[in-house]
């Protein structure tokens, strides 16, 4: 047996190993949720100028007194010096070499922008009060954007104010499906063929948790249970399509049919495969059969074949390695739960955030692998550690689906 973080590290050491990562560059407008490949370093300071916080009076002196006022400063203008005088200036406006502070309108007396040549009383302050330095964001040459970082709506803002246009990001993984059975069968052959088979719920679930991930999925294979022919058609598929790894649904457990495991197991699936191989149980319930292996160059992830042993399967060891999922967080559970011993559980839940602003899980129905349908309103997967008992109100580990 080996712990859910442990098998994490042995598919992201897999998956490094053997997948090379592409890089391309694509618009920043385009870019929510990409990962960078690089650092981006900022081409100028940010902001570039002193410029003000507050619509207000530019004064020389932040110790207050009765002031001429000099000429309206807009934005996107430069400045004179203010030379003794007060200048009336506009949040975003360019700050005299020689202003000390900026006086809110507000506190002015009159409280209003006056015309130039006439005279405004304003407070004392303190000196430097509402400009914004040159560079107190960033200064020229520092990273604003490490290597790695998943891209979000400020990181696109922070290109854009440095006038980058593009960014070099990783290319999506090209995953390729592998799933069935026998008895696994697409919905409407399923249906013609009566009760013996079952419609394949885990391709279409996988297409859409990879979607979701950013993961591009170039093809599917299914499985009948007969070796030969599975080993043929992953060969023939590896090479149209050529996937960066393949993740399979099924076969890999301990029954006389676990044809996906046969095939990788298998000696000659490719230089130094049986070495890669390994297939075994995860100290977790669901998806405790786990495993992965190398098949013609290209890694596999094997994940078992119930519907949410494969969902909670992927989202905790495809969808981050290779793509993004949102990062876990912790709540208060909202009901009582025991642990099993020896395997941490991963429940179905809804997460709700309270107007107290607290944030609390609620179990979603049975544990069972096949229950799939009780999934359908679960917004994130609950961490019951092995063997706990935990009362309403126990602080758990969630991780958003």
């Amino acid at each position: 047996m080996t712990s859910p973080g442990s098998h994490l590290k042995r598919i992201r050491q897999l998956v490094a190993a053997h997948c090379e990562r592409r890089t391309e560059q694509i618009p920043i407008e385009k870019s929510l949720g990409r990962t960078t490949s690089a650092d981006i370093i900022a081409g100028f300071d940010s902001p570039r100028f002193d410029n003000s916080q507050m619509d207000g009076y530019a004064v020389p002196a932040a110790d207050g007194g009765r002031f001429e006022v000099a000429a309206t400063i807009p934005a996107g203008a430069s400045p004179q010096p203010l030379a003794g005088k007060a200048a009336p200036i506009m949040t975003g406006a360019a700050v005299p070499a020689d202003a000390a502070a900026i006086i809110p309108v507000e506190k002015a007396t009159p409280a209003e922008f006056l015309e130039s040549g006439e005279t405004i009383s304003l407070p004392a302050t303190e000196p430097g009060q509402f400009i914004r330095v040159q560079g107190c964001d960033v200064a020229a040459g520092s990273t604003i954007i490490p290597a790695g970082t998943s891209i979000s709506a400020a990181a696109v803002a922070t290109m854009a104010s440095q006038s980058i246009l593009e960014v070099e990001v990783f290319s999506p993984a090209r995953m390729l499906i592998c799933s069935g059975g026998a008895e696994i069968q697409a919905a409407k052959v399923a249906d013609a063929q009566g009760t013996a088979t079952i419609p394949d719920a885990n391709a279409p679930m996988l297409r859409a948790m990879a979607y979701a991930a950013g993961i591009e999925v170039v093809g599917q294979v299914s499985t009948n249970d007969d070796p030969s022919a599975l080993k043929t058609s992953l060969a023939a598929t590896i090479e149209n399509l050529q996937p960066d790894v393949i993740v399979t649904s099924g076969g890999i457990s301990a029954g006389k049919f676990e044809v996906v495991r046969q095939v990788l197991e298998s000696s000659d699936s490719g230089a130094n495969a049986s070495a890669a191989a390994w297939f075994g149980h995860v100290d977790q319930q669901p998806g405790g059969p786990q495993g992965c292996a190398v098949f013609n160059g290209v890694p596999v992830i094997c994940l078992p074949g119930n519907p949410v042993s494969t969902l909670v399967s992927f989202r905790l060891f495809v969808a981050p390695v290779l793509g993004h999922v949102p990062p876990d967080s912790w709540a208060q559970l909202g009901e009582a739960t025991t642990g099993i011993v020896g395997r941490d559980q991963f429940r179905r839940g809804r997460v709700e955030f309270c107007s107290d602003g607290s944030t609390v899980a609620h179990i979603i129905g049975g544990s069972g692998s096949h229950l799939i349908t009780q999934a359908v309103e679960a917004t994130h997967l609950i961490r019951i550690p092995a063997g706990a008992k935990l009362d309403a109100g126990s602080v758990v580990q969630v991780y958003p689906l």
